[in-house]
């Protein structure tokens, strides 16, 4: 008789990771929980919650009648995603650590190690999906190749945080979770009496937590403060370090409204400001008034560390994208370049286009990979006095 598939499952603490687990266990796999610990430099902090999500993924595992094993990535987690995180700041651009993340901890060191207890597929709470297909034409009959997804509930994919994942990952991933809207997931949850089910979704990352994100730089980055200037070129206050701000950035600036002498009462003088570019060179941030100022539209944009799913770059051609998560499908244009760099052109123009984001590519329901912004166009040209 042939033993039941054994899938390895990163439990989180959190409601999706653990009805994941639950749904395996009802499809007849034999299922195994893993918690990951990949941050311990202040866990016992009101920060960062490990410890207590350890116990909510315990938890869970005893509900549901599964092993849960206890592991400590964070040495891994140091070396491949916080040292990247750390540089790109430092380089002036605004990294996203949740997509190295899942390429170098969660589908590489977690899937290994899954690996080694004998795991035939891993799964998590990730809401997106994978699916096979035959490839087709001479000396590929019967091959296969996996496509990543979109979840279902469009309110919830996180397809742009999974686009760095390869064909061998794929290949070796379940995400249970993917076909079914939140509400679902919740309901099902408090049906089983999962202890959980009703604890809010975590916000950021582990390292950082609900903390003020300055406060927690100030740690490992020094303050080099500069000028802030606005599109006139006047110094209208000053950064506590190009690092700490990101372009689209509105709180947090130290700076009321400018108002010129004789200005009427109630004028655009102190319409918000936001920050639209940030000059390393000369450690000058450049700030704007208002939200759909052009200095903050970009038409096009350059990318370079390119990963895509199929292993290799699209044709050129019409698709649609999005520069960072939490936004709809852009129309774009595709120009792929050597050496992992790509160049999108947009007809509708892209707001706060941010380097060191991710810019991610889809075909309809299908993410094809992405690259990390190098660079945008903006509408109109930059001051530089």
């Amino acid at each position: 008789m042939v033993g039941k598939p054994r899938v390895v499952v990163g439990l989180s603490g959190g409601v999706d990771s653990a009805v994941s687990a639950h749904l395996l266990k009802e499809q007849g796999h034999e299922v195994i929980g893993i918690f990951m610990k990949n941050w311990e430099d202040d866990d016992d902090s009101e920060y960062c919650s490990s410890n207590e999500d350890f116990v909510d993924a315990a938890a869970v595992a005893d509900v549901l009648g599964i092993e849960i094993e206890h592991v400590n990535f964070a040495a891994d987690y140091k070396d491949r995603v916080f040292a990247e995180f750390l540089r790109e700041y430092q380089a002036g651009r605004t990294p996203n650590p949740d997509v190295l993340c899942n390429a170098e901890i969660k589908f590489k060191a977690f899937l290994d190690h899954a690996m080694r207890l004998g795991a035939d597929k891993i799964a998590t709470g990730h809401y997106a999906r994978v699916r096979e297909r035959q490839q087709e034409g001479a000396g590929q009959a019967g091959a296969s190749r996996f496509e990543l997804l979109k979840g279902l509930d469009p309110a919830k994919d996180q397809s742009y945080f999974l686009h760095r994942l390869t064909q061998a990952q794929l290949s070796k991933t379940l995400f249970p979770v993917g076909e079914l809207e939140k509400t679902e997931v919740r309901r099902i949850a408090e049906e089983i009496g999962l202890p959980n089910a009703k604890k809010k979704d975590s916000t950021g990352i582990c390292f950082i937590g609900e903390r003020p994100f300055r406060e927690f730089l100030n740690r490992y980055i020094s303050k080099a403060p500069g000028p802030i200037k606005d599109e006139r070129g006047r110094t209208i206050g000053q950064h506590q370090g190009l690092s700490f701000y990101t372009l689209g950035q509105r709180q947090g600036l130290g700076i009321g409204g400018v108002k010129e002498k004789g200005a009427q009462r109630g004028g655009g003088e102190h319409a918000p400001w936001f920050v639209a570019r940030k000059d390393v060179e000369k450690n000058t941030l450049w700030v704007v008034q208002g939200h759909d100022h052009p200095w903050l539209l970009s038409g096009a944009l350059d990318a370079d560390d390119a990963s895509w799913v199929s292993g290799s770059a699209p044709a050129a051609g019409d698709y649609a994208s999005k520069t960072r998560y939490r936004q709809a499908d852009a129309p774009c244009s595709l120009a792929p370049r050597a050496n992992g760099e790509f160049h999108l052109d947009f007809p509708d123009a892209q707001w706060a286009v941010t380097p060191g984001q991710s810019a991610v590519l889809y075909d309809g329901e299908v993410c094809l990979g992405g690259g990390v912004i190098a660079g945008a166009e903006a509408l109109t040209p930059r001051r530089t006095s």
